[in-house]
């Protein structure tokens, strides 16, 4: 399995921390160009449907963020092909980690 860089760690850490406080099925984290971190839930709402990695990506962009260096995101289902789009969109050579629940990363 991949070791972690320690602020890719963090990134995990910022994700698990967001999912855990807001009960949501993801949580995610995002590092831009300058090293701000994005944290972020998903977002389930009757009007509004996010993904973290949406959200996280959402965040950073509408902040002025200089490109993306790293994301995760991280739950029991750590897929989220919508959020990995987005993160391309912005950067196509961010590096990208999925995360279980208890941080370790998945597949």
């Amino acid at each position: 399995m991949t070791e972690l860089q320690p602020e890719d760690a963090k990134l995990v850490t910022l994700a698990r921390s967001a999912r855990a406080r807001t009960g949501a099925a993801q949580g995610a984290a995002v590092r831009d160009g300058d090293g701000r971190t994005y944290v972020a839930a998903s977002v389930d709402l009757p009007s509004l449907k996010l993904t973290a990695l949406q959200t996280a990506v959402a965040m950073a962009v509408s902040s002025g963020a200089p490109g993306l260096e790293a994301a995760v995101v991280l739950g029991d289902d750590p897929s989220d092909d919508a959020g990995e789009a987005a993160v391309r969109d912005v950067a196509p050579d961010a590096a990208l980690f999925r995360a279980r629940p208890d941080g370790t990363l998945a597949g």
